[in-house]
């Protein structure tokens, strides 16, 4: 198991800083996932730790040792590219074979490993096959293969399931996570899909145009973004966001909005209470609840998207629509187009941020 330092790592390309001032730990056997938009600087960053890319400052540690100057090689990783990277004159199993027999394991011991990864990747029929031969995901399935099938110090793994069908990428995620516990290999995981990174990660790390945003479990990051670019990205469908005001009643903090207004419930004034003036509301697709007709905030129905057991619907609340994800047994009615009905959020899951910085308040 490998403790990784990133220590103040910057990357420029011409004029364009591509990474700024990026600090942060991956402690041993930890899965962490860097997550964030295309363009936000996660692949460069996982070159980086894997010596291929060089930084303009900072550096990275391996168990407190410096890796500057030390060749990939020579850091015992194994990295699944986004590009996949095959060996084109090699065939899957040659592919897999090639690495292992580089670290001089014997023949029994390769048979094994290939025959576990293969049942794994579900590329057994295919071992004799050459890369030309093999669609996009079969060949992103021969490159995460490829790093499974050692055991390296650590695993960096750059978006190895985003060209895979739904249905494999669930139980390869799952098989995925399993692994890497029972092995205890500090493993890096990009994805931009931030549902996979909820669902795999033991921490997120949220990245957006070279600048990290939040770290934390994935729970935690769901339940308390740091600010509204977090808020936007990591949910799915992602935060409501409504321009309100704040004031105060009787020393009581209420939100105004044209549509309703909404008491804030004690917990805001546990902390230090914000200051009146402008805020931006937060409130995630499942704390909205529909209520009795009157009781609540007038909304009409704009879109019904059916999901199975729960329905998502956008709802027309005054010049803003909003996205609630309700289950559809305890809606208890099929919403229809145009419908009015009455909702309300759930006091306890009401988030509040800065409009001038974007940060999270209180």
């Amino acid at each position: 198991m490998t403790r990784i330092d990133i220590e103040a790592v910057s990357v420029r390309y011409g004029s364009r800083m591509i990474l700024k001032d990026v600090t942060f730990t991956v402690e041993d056997g930890e899965l962490c996932v860097l997550v964030g938009p295309s363009g936000c600087g996660k692949t460069t960053l996982l070159r980086v730790i894997a010596g291929l890319t060089r930084p303009a400052q900072g550096r990275v540690r391996f168990d407190g040792q410096p890796m500057d100057g030390v060749p990939p090689g020579d850091r015992d990783i194994a990295m699944c590219f986004q590009t996949y990277a095959l060996y084109p004159t090699m065939t899957v199993r040659e592919n897999w074979v090639f690495p292992l027999r580089m670290e001089r394991l014997p023949e029994s011991e390769i048979r094994r490993r290939i025959d576990e990864i293969a049942e794994l990747l579900h590329m057994g029929p295919l071992l004799d096959r050459y890369p030309h031969q093999l669609s996009g995901g079969q060949q992103q399935r021969v490159a995460l293969g490829r790093a499974l099938v050692r055991r390296p110090r650590v695993y960096l793994l750059d978006e190895p399931m985003g060209n895979l069908d739904a249905k494999l990428r669930i139980e390869l995620g799952a098989h995925l996570k399993r692994i890497q516990k029972e092995r205890g290999i500090t493993t890096i995981y990009v994805t931009h899909d931030q549902a996979d990174a909820q669902a795999l990660g033991d921490r997120m790390v949220v990245l957006h145009e070279g600048r990290i945003q939040q770290i934390g479990a994935p729970q935690e990051i769901y339940d308390r973004p740091g600010n509204l670019f977090v808020a936007r990205f990591v949910g799915s469908p992602p935060m409501n966001l409504i321009p309100c005001e704040l004031a105060y009643r009787n020393g009581r903090p209420s939100l105004l909005h044209p549509a309703f207004e909404i008491p804030l419930p004690d917990l805001f004034l546990d902390a230090a209470p914000p200051p009146a003036g402008p805020v931006i509301l937060g409130v995630r697709p499942e704390a909205l609840r529909v209520c009795p007709e009157d009781s609540g905030i007038p909304a009409e129905v704009y879109v019904v998207e059916p999901q199975g057991d729960e329905v998502i619907l956008d709802l027309r609340v005054g010049d803003h629509l909003l996205k609630g994800r309700f289950p559809q047994e305890a809606l208890g009615f099929r919403p229809q187009l145009n419908q009015r009905l009455c909702i309300a959020f759930d006091p306890k899951s009401l988030h509040l941020f800065d409009p001038q910085t974007g940060l999270r308040i209180v």
